[in-house]
């Protein structure tokens, strides 16, 4: 049977080494019983000091339909706060609650230690390189580039699985 694709699955390839990489963090966040998207969040606040939350969405690749619940959860134990924005009270800000910041200060020696163990493994420049290539990548996004032309949906999608609009079945690859 013939190859039917010649480029390689990209967003697979970038699922996987997401997988492997969080592997090598994963032991850190469960030690301080924090999810992957609570220690984005932290991570974030850390790094802009304020936000808003369709920013952190953003930022963070999380659904807004999650956030509010996520960002309920950690204002509740304490890690974060929430404040109406001073010249618009429709608008929220989040930021570091101290005991946000106590635990970035307790985690950074650790996040910090393992990715200089991951250096070790792979080399400095090599994580280097990864982060410069992905960083150029995200940033190009804001060129356009043309999409095909889909055909007209004629084929039903396989029993149990929603086909969106215009397409010839739901499932994408």
């Amino acid at each position: 049977m013939a190859k039917r694709f010649t480029h390689r699955n990209l967003p697979q390839q970038l699922l996987n080494a997401r997988d492997a990489l969080m592997g090598h963090f994963r032991p850190i966040l469960n030690h301080y019983g924090l999810t992957e998207q609570q220690w984005r969040i932290l991570r974030a606040l850390d790094e802009h000091a304020q936000l808003e939350p369709r920013e952190l969405c953003a930022l963070c690749q999380i659904l807004s339909s999650s956030m509010a619940g996520i960002l309920a959860r950690m204002e509740e134990i304490g890690l974060l706060q929430r404040v109406r924005h001073e010249a618009d009270q429709r608008r929220v800000l989040v930021s570091l609650a101290p005991k946000g910041d106590a635990l970035i200060d307790d985690m950074a020696p650790l996040i910090e230690m393992q990715y200089r163990y991951l250096e070790q493994a792979f080399g400095k420049h090599a994580l280097e390189s990864l982060s410069a290539a992905l960083e150029g990548f995200i940033a190009a996004q804001a060129k356009p580039v043309q999409r095909v032309a889909l055909p007209p949906a004629t084929v039903p999608a396989p029993d149990g699985v929603q086909a969106p609009s215009g397409s010839r079945m739901g499932i994408v690859g």
